[in-house]
């Protein structure tokens, strides 16, 4: 029989109070006790578990689908033999290498990022027009050469992984764009038609001619760059979108002219909608001088809604890294390490580090307003992500106007005079990947250069990266969605990187 001892922390976080930690020795092959089996499972696969999902998160079943897979293996094996009864030191083991495999895979991604930007975003693409169910044949081809490309790349041969992924990106390019034909401009033209049999252009012409006007746009942007289909496939579903639109208002109309519908009685229907999105805001609606009273109070309520998910969230991954080292802390003191509790450990240090750089990262996220930047806390490292930085379109000239903001970021960079920066530009999806991975790189750079001049830091501690279109953040399809993946985001690295911080 297992000998479990249970110890109790005080975490310092105020979601979490007392956890219950055990510590299971093995001695023999024999079965754990019915009643704390769910309690020592937990224990014994919680790092895994934390590594499968960060390698899931990050893609790796498909950009790392080797290392992945061994990783997935050794778990799978390891969750039977726990089933089983069987030593727990021999699950432990195969852990701990599943643990490394995960590792491995979360490299690769990274390497990937790099290696074939473009082929990960063709594919993105391809998924988005429901590629697999438009064009079955091109998507299977495409994920086989993307599947050996990223085999080839896990085994070290970058050049023979790129020119696979080329080759995948081209017939993933080539499912969107018969996914686009089929899916959008076919059922489209379908829709018209149904839309001329019913007269719709008697009760809603300027929808109707709005959807025949992007039809012809799409199907000229299909034509003219059949390899940058991003702004062909959202005239496409734009199209989509108005001709049905166009047979709604119609049916609506009509129905109005039928029953004698007045003005004031579509105003009133169209009001309530609103109202009731207001009730559940706690907002009272009021509508005397239009709906934009109403509109900016469920705008603000949401805002406010979205400032707190943000912070609960901030504050369980702080509780999740601060009771990972408070239960390394805890085995460190149990074991007595040389005969006498270390207080000064490696650990212990690390701990005061991170409280320390919790305080900081607050006082970096109350420096900025909503409009300015949003501060997340991401995996270790402080993201602000400038919104309110903004150039001129397709230009990367730093304007007076974005001093005030960039002030703030010297400020909060000088926080970590230790650590190390880097700058990432991103764009939407209209242009040429090219053209795009130029802008994003040289707006980088020019933020780069501002942090330079204004702050201690040398040119060591800072990286500029372009990732052009490859990283959105919100859909493409629409305009705020667009303007919010042009952006630039800093990610800053708090400490050195040493042995006892990792």
């Amino acid at each position: 029989m297992f000998q479990i001892k249970r110890c109790i922390t005080l975490s310092l976080i105020i979601i979490v109070g007392i956890t219950t930690l055990f510590v299971v020795n093995a001695i023999g092959q024999t079965r754990v006790d019915n009643a704390t089996s769910n309690d020592v499972k937990t224990w014994l696969f919680m790092d895994t578990n934390q590594a499968r999902n960060a390698a899931k998160k990050a893609h790796a079943d498909i950009l790392a689908p080797r290392n992945f897979g061994e990783a997935m293996t050794l778990y799978n094996e390891a969750k039977a033999d726990f089933q089983d009864g069987k030593n727990l030191e021999d699950i432990q083991k195969k852990l701990r290498t599943s643990n490394s495999y995960f590792q491995k895979a979360i490299d690769a991604t990274k390497l990937a990022d790099v290696a074939f930007p473009n082929s990960m975003k063709a594919r993105l693409d391809a998924q988005y027009t429901e590629s697999a169910r438009f064009s079955a044949r091109l998507w299977t081809e495409a994920e086989k050469k993307f599947n050996e490309a990223a085999v080839e790349l896990e085994d070290g041969d970058v050049s023979d992984a790129r020119k696979k992924a080329d080759q995948a990106e081209k017939l993933y390019r080539q499912a969107e764009l018969d996914a686009i034909k089929a899916n959008y401009l076919d059922e489209t033209r379908e829709l018209l038609n149904q839309a001329e049999q019913l007269g719709v252009k008697n009760d809603a012409p300027e929808t109707l001619k709005l959807a025949q006007q992007l039809v012809e746009q799409a199907e000229l942007e299909l034509n003219k760059n059949r390899y940058d289909t991003d702004v062909a496939r959202s005239l496409a579903m734009q199209a989509n979108y108005q001709a049905s639109h166009a047979i709604y208002l119609a049916n609506v109309i009509r129905k109005m002219k039928d029953t004698n519908q007045s003005w004031e009685e579509l105003i009133l229907g169209s009001e309530r909608p609103l109202k009731r999105i207001a009730e559940k805001t706690d907002q009272t609606a009021l509508f005397n001088t239009g709906f934009g009273k109403t509109t900016d109070e469920i705008i603000a309520y949401i805002d406010t809604y979205q400032d707190s998910v943000y912070g609960l969230k901030q504050d369980l991954d702080w509780t999740a890294l601060e009771l990972k080292l408070l239960r390394k802390r805890n085995a460190e003191l149990e074991q007595k390490l040389g005969g006498k509790a270390r207080e000064n450990s490696a650990l212990a240090r690390q701990i005061t580090k991170q409280a320390k750089t919790r305080e900081l990262f607050t006082n970096v996220e109350q420096s900025f307003q909503r409009e300015d930047a949003s501060v997340l806390w991401d995996g270790g490292t402080i993201l602000i992500r400038l919104v309110g930085l903004n150039f001129t379109s397709a230009e990367a000239t730093i304007h007076q106007q974005s001093y005030r903001i960039l002030t703030k970021l010297r400020n909060a960079i000088n926080s970590f005079p230790d650590g190390t920066v880097i700058v990432s530009g991103h764009t939407d999806s209209y242009g040429s990947d090219e053209q795009n991975w130029q802008l994003s790189q040289k707006r980088a750079e020019a933020v780069k250069q501002y942090i330079l001049d204004n702050t201690d830091f040398n040119v060591y501690q800072i990286e500029a990266i372009g990732y052009g279109e490859t990283r959105p953040i919100a859909s493409n399809e629409t305009e705020s969605g667009r303007a919010a993946n042009r952006r630039v985001e800093v990610v800053i690295h708090p400490w050195k990187m040493t042995e006892e911080n990792l």
